[in-house]
């Protein structure tokens, strides 16, 4: 099984970026964290970070022309404004799960509207770094189907 795990901006800003909102680790410790899992449940990840829109994009249509069998993404801001984000993972018809480090839903009124969460089979938020971990569980388990 192939996963790709996707972040938007400024997740590699992870330890750095306002740590009491997404905690103390860094992004080469998430990488970790996940390719450590990964390895013990036989998942091959395929990692991508960007600040970009358009790159992010481009690997989620990678991510169907390389044959992976779902995406985990946090789309970071994008979650909130990108429509070509939500465009691009509906195209690809791939299970994806989106995750968010902290609550969302408890944060600012513009934080409150997520376009990609309509093309995700779940979402996961709050759980610190351990919630891309449950989105892998999600993918691999197929816990989304009926």
């Amino acid at each position: 099984m192939k996963l790709y795990i996707i972040n938007g901006p400024n997740l590699n800003m992870l330890g750095i970026r306002e740590p009491d909102k997404y905690g103390k680790q860094s992004y080469d410790y998430l990488l970790t964290l996940i390719r450590d899992k990964c390895e013990r449940i036989g998942v091959t990840p395929v990692f991508f970070q960007s600040n970009h829109e358009g790159a992010l994009v481009d690997k989620i249509q990678e991510a169907y022309f390389e044959g992976a069998d779902g995406i985990v993404i946090n789309p970071g801001a994008y979650t909130h404004t990108s429509i070509a984000l939500l465009d691009a993972v509906s195209a690809t018809s791939l299970p994806c799960v989106e995750v968010h480090i902290s609550r969302v839903e408890e944060r600012e009124d513009f934080r409150q509207i997520s376009y990609i969460r309509r093309a995700c089979v779940a979402t996961i938020t709050g759980k610190g770094l351990d919630g891309y971990l449950e989105a892998i569980d999600i993918l691999v388990n197929k816990s989304y189907e009926s």
